[in-house]
């Protein structure tokens, strides 16, 4: 049997253009393989918890995101004075980037993730779908292209039939989208959509898609290398999300099951949209999947995924490291697709400060930080006591895994892991992961993207005098520093 992964031919100098528990994890797999692994600090977080995990650390001026994990021009003059020869830019920011990676590739500096071409191709949620339904991957109807008026909204509405999602072409993360159930809620958020798109993404141009009501939200891992091999890591369920934002993942899909022949068809038909772009790094190809077991086409992260851990767990393989191989071009050591097996069921809760009932970001100072986790957790986290969780970044600050080799156990272990996870001062969703840890329907897998609207677990989430005193010492603290 191949060995997975093989020692690189030189030691390379790699930029992680990025913070938080994703840029811990890339300096990790950087040192693992023998690369040295810089890391980037700023102005608004000069002593990042990243840093201690990188061998050296460079500046990038600039207090907000605009001008420095956002801005290319800097990032490639830094890359040009620390003499780096590649670019890890994890997830969000300029992850999915056309500019970015062709700017990067113009240096001749290795951008680790796809080329260039296949961001552009599957960056697009319009030119994606009419590529995928050019190879004979299913897409849901709605239009082709982009859509110039409401006129034309309301024109294709009432051809596919209500309800339908108005979705930002650009972007991701559940922003950007707004379901519609007649011309009238067209006409009012139309233009609504719009600007939040263009806010989001520097791009206001929409889709027009039927709604699949109560879906779920399946995915493939698949990853490709510079030889034009292209393999799945089999799927994840995505479905439990607050504001169309995952907080909570599991793997394999407890909706497929153990339907294999199912489970076989949607994985070989993200291979093949794959292969189709030459894709040639580790990326996801989402779907929507509908009550009659038939799946949808969604979109392609181009990137690595917050929820990659638990196809780790469940297949073995280190993500980030058959990325950072691919990119040089080296070995990934998959001798072919039925090397690579699934084993167990592993979950994911994302830890974000923020209200465990509103569920809004709820930015405060780590006051205290302790684990006591059972056997089979794992803590991708930047958490440490005096972290001051700020506006300036996206609230979680840690994914805990719990893997078991069943599902109940899985989740048994997440129950334990939760109550072993103590993050004090800060004001977190821990409570609410408790609750549906404990709730009948996801223990059931019954659960669609409507699960937090419809069974609402917040409202069950115990609001005692203790954390009520907290929570209003929190809120005044927080308006004392906006000056209100």
């Amino acid at each position: 049997m191949s060995e997975l992964r093989f020692l690189p031919k030189e030691k390379k100098r790699v930029l992680i253009s990025n913070r938080g528990e994703i840029a811990i994890r890339i300096a990790k797999a950087c040192r693992e393989l023998g690369h040295t692994a810089v890391g980037i600090w700023t102005d608004n977080e000069p002593a990042a918890k990243h840093l201690e995990f990188c061998d050296e650390w460079v500046r990038l001026p600039g207090k907000t995101n605009a001008e420095t994990y956002l801005n290319i021009p800097a990032i490639i003059k830094l890359c040009k004075e620390s003499k780096i020869d590649a670019v890890h830019p994890g997830y969000g920011f300029l992850a999915e980037r056309t500019e970015f990676a062709e700017a990067l590739e113009k240096e001749k500096i290795v951008f680790i993730g796809p080329n260039s071409n296949a961001v552009k191709l599957m960056g697009d949620k319009a030119t994606s779908k009419v590529l995928a339904k050019s190879v004979g991957v299913p897409v849901i109807p709605g239009s082709a292209e982009a859509v110039p008026s409401v006129a034309e909204a309301i024109k294709i509405s009432n051809d596919i039939g209500y309800p339908v999602l108005l979705k930002a072409v650009a972007g991701g993360g559940g922003r950007g989208q707004r379901a519609c159930f007649s011309e009238g809620e067209i006409k009012d958020h139309f233009e609504a959509v719009q600007r939040e798109s263009q806010s989001a993404f520097g791009n206001g141009d929409l889709l027009v898609e039927k709604l699949i009501l109560d879906p779920h939200h399946i995915e493939v891992q698949v990853l490709g290398d510079k030889k034009g091999n292209v393999y799945h890591f089999f799927e994840r369920e995505c479905s439990v999300q607050r504001r169309n934002q995952k907080i909570i993942e599991e793997a394999p899909s407890p909706f497929i099951g153990d339907d294999e022949k199912l489970r076989q068809e949607i994985c070989t038909t993200a291979v093949k949209l794959a292969q189709a772009v030459k894709y040639d790094s580790a990326g996801t190809v989402e779907f929507i999947m509908g009550a009659d077991r038939k799946f949808y086409f969604l979109e392609m992260n181009t990137r690595i995924q917050v929820e990659h851990p638990i196809t780790e767990e469940i297949t073995g393989v280190d993500l980030i490291i058959c990325m950072i191989q691919a990119a040089f071009g080296e070995e990934l050591g998959i001798p072919d697709q039925e090397w690579i097996h699934r084993t167990g069921h592993a979950i994911e809760c994302r830890i974000c400060a923020e209200d465990p009932i509103t569920m809004l970001p709820a930015p405060g100072l780590v006051t205290g930080f302790d684990t006591n986790f059972p056997q089979g957790i794992r803590f991708d986290h930047c958490v440490y006591k005096n972290l001051d969780v700020t506006p300036d970044f996206d609230p979680m600050v840690g994914k805990l895994i719990a893997k078991g080799i069943v599902r109940d156990i899985a989740i048994r272990k997440m129950r334990s892991a939760l109550k072993g996870l103590y993050i004090e001062g800060l004001k977190t969703n821990i409570p609410l992961h408790k609750v549906i840890m404990e709730d009948q329907v996801f223990i059931d897998g019954n659960y669609t993207t409507t699960y937090i609207k419809e069974h609402k677990p917040q409202d069950r989430v115990k609001k005692t005098k203790k954390y009520s005193r907290f929570y209003k010492l929190l809120a005044g603290i927080e308006a004392k520093r906006m000056g209100m």
